[in-house]
């Protein structure tokens, strides 16, 4: 930590929050969602809140900027901005301070900016509506804001909408507004957490040249705790509700006291990079494979291979454009039986493209899919269908891939009704095996999707993707929606499946932590093409690709030295 910023904490703190107490009402009474929140924060500095969903993290966040959902108040405590008492201000007070002296970079950009309203009209809104610009010299600042924030051609970018603009794009457009004001403290929640960790690197790199160079304080929610450490000078960590423990980053993360905590960082595949994958995913008696062999650009047909992939490409034709865009660029790969082999690479490499059309989503311009030896272009119509039963998906949303007006028990036997898989009394004993296979009380039965948590509605996605038996399943970023504890959970039932059934997986990720702790193999796309392919030790441990280095050096927390 540099001399400046171990000085910050002699500074008179920029916000101080004592004994945050944050109620909410429901119609089953309240619930007490923050208790006893203590916490400082001195000019310039960067402070990080981390816990799994439901911790309370953001809700002190909001309650911070004054934004709780219906029904949340701030019951007790107090939250004093450069010594100013702000827990119980008025609304048009609050409405003042947001955005001129508190920034926020919500989760979300597709949710948070207006789907309707051109990028330079939203940043305008607030520089207008604290009088930081006139009708005349408007445009101009914003376009200062978006250059400021990163954004390339940003006159031509301000005519734009959001759906015309990338996940990185729109995240900066979203740090754009929030330091358009030029706050004091900004408030940064989980601002990278669905983007790849090249663009992470990128949106956070320029998040904190913006805050230094105004000089504004960061308070960073977030459940990756190698990005904390690297990003902040101090950790809070919170637990249902109430503060667990905080201190220096490094300290809490390399040497954790609290028992949570320690498993916080057990669990985090982004802190925990460097260590051997564990031997859940590690069958002893597993042969030795050659990775070469395995993921080679012109993978031959073998008994041990399930899947067999040569010379892949899919071209999508561009309306008004003289050349087409190429998704997938000469791609050969092999899936060996009962192994895990990872495809990684940024948003628009490739990897799911890849997986939509080894599950017969979408058709192949040209090349081979050969599954158990067969072409899966030239199946019959009876083929295709027992090739549905035995190549299974599980996709990154459980909730947008599970029907919301079923109950579990429906989801999960729905495969079983249509495949018409032995009597109805045998198809309902088969559900609730699928559900201890999952770890899932037999009570989630007549529950539906919104009454579950993030990785319960996963478990449910992969009981339903086992409810047939398959042979081969496609995953596609199963677990970068879900924090390190869940996610650990996952990973875990993943491998304890494989073992158990024999399974092969084809496992889509941006993640190369999570990557390392599942996979034998790693192909690494960028751009449609395959530009390295090997063991996962190999990947890891000696990537010959310049890409392949980039994308390990972007992992949060790669250097961090977690104590076991």
């Amino acid at each position: 930590m540099s001399a400046a910023k171990e000085n910050h904490m002699t500074d008179a703190p920029l916000l101080s929050v004592e004994g945050l107490a944050v109620d909410f009402a429901t119609m089953d009474g309240v619930v007490h969602a923050v208790e006893g929140v203590d916490l400082e924060i001195a000019p310039g500095q960067t402070v990080a809140i981390v816990g799994e969903s439901g911790s309370g993290k953001s809700t002190t966040a909001m309650a911070i900027i004054g934004l709780l959902a219906g029904g949340g108040r701030v019951a007790a405590g107090s939250i004093r901005l450069d010594g100013r008492e702000i827990a119980h201000a008025p609304e048009h007070e609050l409405r003042t301070i947001r955005g001129r002296d508190i920034g926020l970079v919500p989760q979300d950009p597709m949710s948070n900016l207006n789907p309707v309203a051109k990028i330079g009209t939203q940043v305008a809104e607030t520089l207008l509506a604290h009088g930081l610009a006139n009708r005349q010299n408007v445009q101009q600042k914003v376009v200062e804001a978006l250059t400021a924030a990163g954004l390339p051609d940003p006159e031509r970018r301000a005519k734009q909408y959001p759906h015309e603009f990338s996940g990185g794009m729109r995240q900066r457009a979203l740090i754009a507004i929030g330091l358009a004001c030029k706050p004091r403290l900004l408030i940064a929640d989980e601002p990278t957490s669905a983007l790849d960790v090249t663009v992470q690197q990128t949106i956070l790199d320029q998040i904190g040249a913006m805050t230094r160079e105004l000089g504004t304080a960061v308070l960073l929610i977030t459940h990756d705790l190698g990005l904390a450490a690297e990003r902040a000078e101090r950790v809070i960590v919170m637990h249902r509700g109430k503060v667990v423990e905080q201190g220096p980053a490094k300290q809490i993360l390399e040497a954790p006291q609290h028992p949570y905590t320690q498993s916080l960082v057990q669990a985090a595949p982004s802190v925990a990079a460097a260590r051997l994958r564990p031997e859940a995913f590690h069958a002893e008696d597993r042969p030795a494979a050659d990775a070469t062999d395995a993921v080679a650009p012109s993978a031959p047909a073998s008994a041990d291979n399930i899947v067999e992939i040569e010379n892949l490409t899919k071209v999508y034709p561009v309306r008004g454009q003289k050349e087409d865009f190429v998704a997938v660029d000469d791609v050969s790969l092999a899936i060996p039986r009962g192994e895990t082999v990872a495809i990684v690479g940024e948003s628009g490499s490739g990897k799911t493209t890849t997986a939509r059309m080894l599950l017969k989503i979408i058709e192949p311009t040209s090349g081979l899919i050969r599954y158990e030896g067969k072409d899966v272009a030239s199946l019959s119509r009876a083929e295709t269908k027992d090739f549905r039963q035995k190549v299974q998906p599980i996709f990154q949303d459980p909730y947008s891939s599970l029907n919301p007006m079923f109950t579990i028990e429906r989801l999960i036997s729905e495969p079983l009704d249509f495949y018409k898989r032995g009597s109805s009394a045998d198809r309902r004993r088969r559900v609730r095996q699928l559900l201890d296979d999952v770890a899932l009380p037999q009570s989630m039965l007549r529950r539906y999707p919104s009454e579950l948590s993030g990785g319960q509605r996963q478990r449910v996605a992969i009981a339903r993707a086992l409810a047939l038996s398959p042979e081969l399943i496609v995953c596609d970023e199963p677990v970068s929606a879900l924090d390190v504890l869940v996610q650990d959970q996952i990973l875990t039932l993943l491998g304890d499946l494989q073992r158990e059934y024999g399974l092969s997986y084809l496992f889509i990720s941006h993640d190369l932590a999570v990557v390392r702790l599942i996979s034998d193999y790693v192909c690494v796309m960028k751009d449609g093409s395959l530009v390295e392919a090997a063991s996962s030790e190999e990947i890891f441990t000696n990537p010959r690709d310049p890409y392949t280095r980039r994308l390990l050096a972007s992992i949060p927390g790669n250097e961090l030295n977690i104590a076991s």
